[in-house]
């Protein structure tokens, strides 16, 4: 079983006084796409970490028996908090899980499935744009214990870096891994 952990729970901080996740793009809003990407994909659970304007949220969100919406009330002190809060709730029966950001929506079920058909023994798979890493991360179980560990206002850098021995690059050809929505200037597409 994949798992896929999508965090909705920041404040939006550097959009003006505007929920970045709920900002149409093409008539849509952004959170929506990002949900029916993974959705689309080969996944079978999703877990959706909310906080901040958490109702709002969740109004937008078509129901999904995949859907499991999960409340980080910590959701101030970052996106850690977020992060554990999902893995809290990981069913039990999931070999992997994805960490997925809810202001990606560009990353389409294409990447996902190419993500998850390099499992195999790979404990971290992250895609590539041109030589650099993206996201989603896609997290081997083995891994759960030490993504707990983290703390504060970040995300698992420290920790990819102090694995870089486990981590498999997958290039993708596709900016849509590095294309975050998180300014109010990334809205002009």
């Amino acid at each position: 079983m994949i798992s896929s952990i999508l965090l909705a729970a920041g404040q939006s901080k550097r959009m003006l006084g505007e929920n970045k996740l709920i900002k149409c793009i093409q008539g849509v809003p952004l959170i929506k796409h990002s949900v029916k990407n993974i959705l689309e994909s080969s996944i079978q659970e999703l877990i959706i970490v909310l906080g901040y304007q958490n109702e709002k949220i969740k109004k937008i969100i078509d129901k999904n028996k995949k859907i499991k919406f999960i409340m980080n009330t910590n959701f101030e002190s970052g996106i850690s908090s977020s992060i554990k809060e999902g893995l809290k709730h990981l069913n039990k029966k999931s070999e992997a899980f994805f960490i997925c950001l809810g202001d990606m929506p560009l990353i389409n079920n294409r990447i996902y499935n190419e993500i998850i058909k390099q499992k195999n023994d790979n404990e971290i798979i992250i895609p590539t744009y041109k030589g650099e890493q993206g996201n989603p991360i896609l997290f081997s179980r083995s891994m759960k214990k030490e993504i707990m560990n983290l703390h504060g206002d970040h995300g698992a850098k420290k920790l990819l870096k102090s694995n870089k021995y486990k981590i498999l690059n997958i290039e993708v050809n596709d900016q849509s891994v590095m294309k975050d929505f998180n300014t109010i200037n990334n809205f002009s597409v």
